[in-house]
């Protein structure tokens, strides 16, 4: 498999970042995952009033991705403007655990560029996912 265009994550997290919603915690966030088809999706933070009912920029670029078809996350790029890495929640990791695979690149972008890359066992090791399911039990 091809290394991900990072430059176009880059790019369109950038952009999708610009239209977060954070009036509460004025942090901006913007995602963007590349599929196994090659299909670029972004998504940003939309916070809430009731907190825990926001929504975080990789949440957002998932379901962008599953409402265009996607089914795998090849790579995904989160971007904020923080001093050290962000990376994504720990029920945001559990969201990508759901469409990739224990080597899926997770890059931490500030506006400058990329600041660290992981991948997804070194953010979520020894995870649950789909195959634990029993199916047709």
């Amino acid at each position: 498999m091809t290394e991900p265009d990072f430059d176009a994550l880059f790019a369109a997290a950038t952009a999708v970042r610009a239209r977060a919603h954070a009036p509460y915690s004025s942090f901006a966030v913007g995602a963007a995952l590349v599929d196994d088809a090659g299909g670029v999706h972004a998504g940003c933070n939309v916070e809430n009033a009731a907190y825990p009912v926001g929504t975080c920029a990789e949440a957002g670029a998932i379901a962008a991705m599953i409402a265009a078809g996607g089914r795998q996350i090849r790579a995904i790029l989160v971007l904020a403007d923080s001093p050290a890495p962000v990376t994504p929640c720990g029920a945001c990791r559990q969201r990508i655990r759901e469409f990739a695979r224990p080597d899926t690149p997770i890059v931490s972008a500030g506006p400058d560029g990329v600041r660290a890359r992981y991948t997804l066992e070194q953010l979520l090791p020894a995870s649950f996912g789909p195959e634990h399911f029993v199916h047709g039990a």
